[in-house]
């Protein structure tokens, strides 16, 4: 994703990459971010002092692995700097509310523009179909996906439950096992996971009523769709006073999670 980044900078004239980090034992330390990148050398070598590539930033983009994600928020409230967070997988403790009183926030399991709009016709699906549609949020990732079900598939799952309650209606969310050991109970949304190969990202909600289904889905065939997204969520993310963001109010949506 750092690469996918640099290229989508490079086709952005307004947008300028100042710093590029990566974890201590990348190869790619001490190489031009541009380069590799397949861009051309861009003066910005790969270092793994955040603190040093923040000061001269606008705004931060996160896409490392989870267990980092507390550091990079600290480091970016000690800068006072705007922070994306397009990671998953990382604690739940982690306190969100805090920080965004400090800095502009905006925590999003998937900054495709498509993916966004799915997540509000879920919601709006959830909410304009009788309880007795049952919910089913299918994704599939490549072999080297650590979390499942991932990020997006939770925040499927989750505008699902929010359109529901919205109704009135009772809701639980009941990840997948395998083998299932008791029938599927009214009100429960589920999950499938699906992991091999080099999938980018597919997902799927499923609404199945007695003899008739609806299905709303996203698939994802080019990483670069996840950077141009988070560029344009951080060009809009840079210009915010303090606060948490989300990728639907690039939208322009308003509506709850």
């Amino acid at each position: 994703m750092g690469c996918a980044l640099v290229r989508a900078a490079s086709e952005t004239p307004d947008i300028r990459v100042t710093g590029a980090v990566a974890s201590p034992n990348n190869t790619a330390l001490g190489r031009d971010a541009g380069e590799l990148a397949g861009v051309g050398s861009i003066g910005v070598p790969v270092t793994t002092d955040l603190a040093s590539a923040a000061a001269s930033a606008d705004v931060v983009i996160d896409f490392s692995r989870g267990n980092t994600t507390a550091a990079n928020l600290a480091a970016c409230r000690t800068a006072r700097k705007a922070l994306l967070i397009g990671t998953t997988g990382y604690a739940p403790e982690l306190d969100f509310e805090s920080a965004a009183r400090e800095i502009p926030l905006l925590v999003a399991p998937n900054t495709s523009v498509g993916v966004t709009l799915l997540i509000e016709l879920v919601r709006q699906a959830a909410q304009s179909l009788p309880p007795t549609f049952d919910i089913e949020v299918i994704e599939a990732h490549h072999r080297t996906k650590r979390d499942a079900p991932s990020g997006t598939a939770l925040a499927l799952g989750n505008a699902a439950a929010a359109g529901r309650r919205g109704t009135g209606q009772s809701v639980t969310r009941k990840e997948t096992e395998s083998p299932r050991t008791e029938a599927r109970r009214e009100g429960d949304i589920g999950f499938a996971v699906i992991r091999g190969g080099d999938i980018v990202g597919e997902h799927s909600v499923l609404f199945a009523g007695a003899g008739e289904r609806v299905s709303l889905s996203h698939s994802a065939t080019d990483r670069g769709i996840f950077a141009r997204g988070a560029l344009q969520a951080a060009r809009w993310l840079a210009s915010q006073p303090p606060g948490r963001y989300f990728m639907r109010d690039i939208l322009g949506y308003k509506s709850a999670t």
